[in-house]
């Protein structure tokens, strides 16, 4: 069973989880994502910041979202140290998107990142145009899903955005 809830990016267990995605990023990438993430953008109203935790409390996975305009947020550093945890952490952050009155969820991922791409688009998630600073980079990947209503899929594990 995994536990998703809000928690501050500072925490420890939120710290050495982001440190093991930038890690991992670079690894697959060649750039950690660091630089396309602000702990403060998640620290707004409006935001979140999410850890998911397992049956004994150890942490398996966080994501994030902030306002990107108006009636969308763009989800950031989703990370999984487990299977499940990914589908956990985004069935959570879109549950508590919508309640928020978004109705769309953006986010960018890195082309080369395959299971990435894939975990998106297996859960609802439909290609769009690159936005914002990604405009016009070949190696960036942007995605949408729409907020109507949830439902829960299959998970993969490892770096996801």
């Amino acid at each position: 069973m995994i536990v998703v809830v809000t928690e501050d990016p500072g925490t420890a267990d939120a710290m050495v989880l982001l440190d093991e995605l930038s890690a991992a990023l670079q690894a697959i990438t060649g750039s950690s994502g660091k630089a396309s993430f602000d702990a403060n953008d998640v620290r707004v109203e409006n935001a979140r910041f999410v850890v998911a935790r397992n049956v004994n409390g150890h942490p398996v996975g966080c994501g994030a979202f902030r306002p990107l305009a108006t009636g969308v947020a763009e989800i950031k550093r989703m990370y999984s140290r487990v299977p499940g945890a990914g589908s956990a952490v985004l069935a959570f952050l879109e549950q508590e998107a919508q309640q928020l009155g978004f109705v769309a969820l953006q986010l960018e991922t890195r082309a080369v990142n395959q299971k990435a791409v894939s975990f998106y688009e297996r859960h609802g998630y439909t290609r769009i145009p690159n936005y914002g600073k990604y405009a016009g980079k070949v190696e960036a990947v942007c995605f949408e899903k729409q907020l109507r209503g949830q439902c829960r899929q299959s998970d993969t594990h490892s770096a996801l955005s």
